[in-house]
């Protein structure tokens, strides 16, 4: 196919038929990147105010060196830290809980969330307890927090989430494992750090199954009802930094170029969840998660080219775009959608990540229990195309056998 210039490609936009009439648009966090940008943390800190630090992380952060990385450069600045590393991955209130009691000994006034979207939500959600009391139950939903809350730092080590980007904190009730998403302005970071020099140590799969979340992060927010124009020109940018530095990291992990489309890629689509929010694909993804303890990526691996499919009835012509975008047809072509699921298959089964339920160990007879489930996660209202319980058991039942059976 003929292709569009770069810049071409950048300036062009949706059909203003495809976009809501206003949006608010009200960005709150300064963006740091670039390779060795952690080592601002100190300075940064102490420019909006920090005394005494919360760095909030996990153990394998810690081991890999990166939260030393914080703390020196944090001390450096001559502020005092606390660490709290117990922070497990899909954290549950448990993990905020005990996170609690150390922020309230430490008499803190700064918090840092230094890791992957786990350290990230972990911190807001400490943050939430600590300023406005309660437990995290009561703020699932949107705009619950009744004080201000204490500044926080986000600095990722993985490109996933987007969690610096927004303004929610994704926790798992510890009974009962489904996550709610908090979210409150007041929770958004005062700063995010992208430093691509922190991503290079993650393990394959962890590139893997981050990649492959903020990709469908790209993707979802592109097509959500709440789309516009914002929302758009981050979704698309992320499309194109994650569709071409995916492949790269999973061959070459020591290319930092490739490293920094995806971290940069990440955060665009999670600043696009924040002015648009998620689809189908997320509010499948839970259950699975919930009831199988399979790796967030993973999941969104396996629905979300069903998803994509589904969807293409009534957004086929941007899903179009994203297709040229990537260079596997024009946008135009009316199987493009179709060209986009196959594409994320492909990058699926090339991280060595599961295509079907075949290969995993679902018990196909909860199908029908995930679907209830799934259609009563608030992201799926989102969606373009509407889902009904019985939809969303359609859509896992695709999951079921080969990838390429279709939706």
């Amino acid at each position: 196919m003929q292709g569009k210039s770069s810049l071409e490609s950048q300036l062009e936009l949706p059909a203003a038929s495809d976009l809501p009439a206003s949006f608010d648009f009200q960005p709150r966090t300064r963006v740091v990147f670039g390779p060795g940008s952690v080592e601002q943390l100190g300075t940064l800190a102490t420019e909006i105010g920090g005394r005494r630090v919360l760095l909030v992380t996990d153990k394998g952060v810690e081991d890999a060196g990166h939260g030393q990385h914080g703390v020196d450069a944090l001390t450096a600045a001559g502020l005092d830290v606390i660490v709290f590393d117990d922070v497990h991955s899909n954290p549950t209130t448990e993990d905020v809980d005990r996170g609690l009691e150390v922020a309230k000994e430490a008499d803190i006034d700064l918090i840092v969330g230094l890791g992957g979207g786990s350290s990230m939500d972990c911190a807001k959600g400490i943050n939430f307890l600590l300023t406005n009391d309660g437990r995290m139950q009561d703020y699932w939903g949107i705009g619950k927090a009744t004080k201000p809350m204490l500044p926080m730092i986000a600095v990722p080590t993985t490109a996933g989430t987007g969690s610096e980007a927004q303004s929610f904190a994704l926790i798992a009730d510890a009974e009962t494992h489904m996550k709610m998403a908090c979210g409150d302005k007041k929770a958004a970071c005062c700063i995010a750090i992208l430093d691509p020099d922190l991503t290079v140590s993650m393990p394959r799969m962890v590139t893997a199954t981050t990649g492959i979340d903020a990709i469908s992060h790209a993707i979802e927010t592109y097509v959500t009802v709440p789309r516009n124009t914002m929302s758009q020109l981050f979704s698309r940018r992320a499309w194109q930094l994650l569709s071409q530095g995916f492949p790269r990291v999973l061959t070459e992990p020591d290319d930092v170029e490739a490293r920094g489309c995806m971290l940069l890629g990440a955060h665009l689509a999670g600043a696009a969840i924040e002015n648009s929010m998620l689809g189908a694909t997320h509010a499948l993804a839970n259950p699975l998660s919930a009831h199988f303890e399979m790796t967030h990526g993973i999941a969104i691996g396996l629905m979300l080219p069903h998803v994509i499919r589904y969807n293409a009835e009534v957004v086929g012509r941007l899903y179009g775009v994203l297709a040229a975008d990537a260079g596997l047809c024009e946008a135009d072509d009316p199987d493009a959608p179709f060209h986009l699921a196959g594409l994320v298959e492909s990058l699926v089964a090339d991280a060595d990540c599961p295509t079907s339920f075949a290969d995993c160990d679902v018990d196909s007879d909860l199908i029908p229990t995930m679907a209830e489930e799934a259609a009563a996660q608030w992201t799926g209202r989102f969606n373009p195309r509407p889902v009904t319980a019985g939809i969303l058991e359609d859509l896992y039942r695709c999951a079921e056998t080969a990838s390429d059976s279709g939706s």
